[in-house]
């Protein structure tokens, strides 16, 4: 039941302050108070809310853990056993900081989400991202440890968002370098002589050739190489839902395998094929790309070109997959700009200079 008491404030007017007592058994495990101006007010409040309060589960959700959205991302990061990835976890921390975070989660409202996806100042792709990160401790909270955070209210927010435009696919790159972007590349890598040099012009062929991503080339050991099957093991590939765990065995052309061969020959070791840092390999090819008027060149575009080139040469979708290690045709879409027909690189001068030539043909 609940009860108003008036109270004579110092500027002389009047607090009508409503009180709500919830008892189970004669013992009171509930209590709610509000302040207002007039008495209509607090009657009203008083008679919403006990209605609240009275559907199935209402007290239980009081009773539930409500700590600040801060505190839930911390749980979620601490307890995700397969890990998250570098960007997953910048956009956390970002969230984190932000003055919305600290609010105790059930007080967040589609509308802050929304509000916060308008301050945020980045492209639509990006807010997308944003949000969707958001969701992933939203969808887990509730059902692993009772917190009070709906995930309808980041729905909504990702809905509204959508219905604005303030959140977009990412647009999908079809760059791809030349031959003559490459010789560039090929020669300027080719003047840096330290013997601790990144081998780029290996690096750069064997990520055309392989299909494979920055990160994957850095992690990939001698040992999970099929010689014979002309396959190998491709760790921890990336994957929408597994972070790790996820091997995929691929296919290599011969380009690829004689790469791999001569590395092995010539460095005479076990472990990584090419034991370097992932982020010094990008710096280093943009730095260079910068430096030779390359413009809008990532990394990842060597992939691309590797993939589509495939195509070009005639390759049906599930022996390209085999390669890349694409499961589905949806994915691989976007590689299929076909710009000639038969091998981009059958004349490329550059696998001759480089004995991949002469080795593939030996398998």
């Amino acid at each position: 039941m609940g009860s108003i008491t008036k109270r004579k404030r110092a500027d002389g007017s009047v607090a009508h302050m409503a009180r709500i007592r919830i008892q189970e058994e004669g013992v009171v495990v509930h209590t709610e108070t509000e302040t207002f101006d007039r008495e209509p007010a607090a009657k009203l409040w008083m008679k919403n809310r006990e209605a609240e309060l009275s559907k199935p589960g209402a007290l239980e959700k009081l009773r539930a853990p409500d700590p600040t959205f801060a505190e839930a991302i911390q749980k979620y990061i601490n307890e995700s056993r397969k890990g998250i990835g570098k960007t997953k976890a910048q956009v956390l921390a970002t969230v984190a900081a932000t003055s919305l975070a600290k609010r105790r989660g059930s007080t967040i409202t589609s509308a802050d989400w929304v509000q916060f996806a308008k301050d945020l100042g980045v492209q639509p792709q990006t807010v997308g991202n944003y949000l969707s990160h958001i969701a992933a401790v939203y969808q887990l909270a509730r059902p692993a440890w009772n917190y009070q955070l709906d995930p309808e209210v980041i729905n909504d927010a990702r809905k509204v968002c959508k219905s604005l435009g303030l959140t977009s696919r990412s647009r999908e790159r079809d760059r791809r370098p030349t031959l003559e972007e490459l010789d560039k590349l090929m020669v300027h890598f080719g003047l840096v002589k330290r013997k601790d040099a990144i081998p780029m012009q290996l690096i750069i062929c064997y990520a055309i050739f392989s299909t494979r991503r920055q990160e994957e080339i850095t992690r990939q050991v001698f040992e999970d190489l099929d010689e014979q099957h002309a396959e190998i093991w491709v760790r921890d590939m990336k994957h929408p839902g597994e972070k790790f765990g996820n091997d995929v065995r691929c296919h290599l052309v011969p380009e690829a395998q004689a790469i791999i061969v001569n590395r092995r020959i010539s460095t005479e070791q076990a472990g990584r094929i090419f034991p370097h840092n992932g982020e010094s390999i990008s710096t280093s090819f943009t730095r260079a790309c910068a430096l030779l008027g390359i413009e809008d060149l990532h990394f990842h575009d060597l992939r691309h070109d590797g993939i589509s080139r495939l195509f070009e040469m005639g390759w049906n979708i599930p022996t390209v997959a085999g390669v890349s290690g694409h499961r589905s045709w949806s994915s691989l879409r976007r590689y299929t700009h076909i710009r000639q027909r038969g091998d981009k690189y059958a004349s490329w001068p550059w696998l001759e200079k480089l004995g991949i030539k002469k080795a593939a043909a030996e398998h």
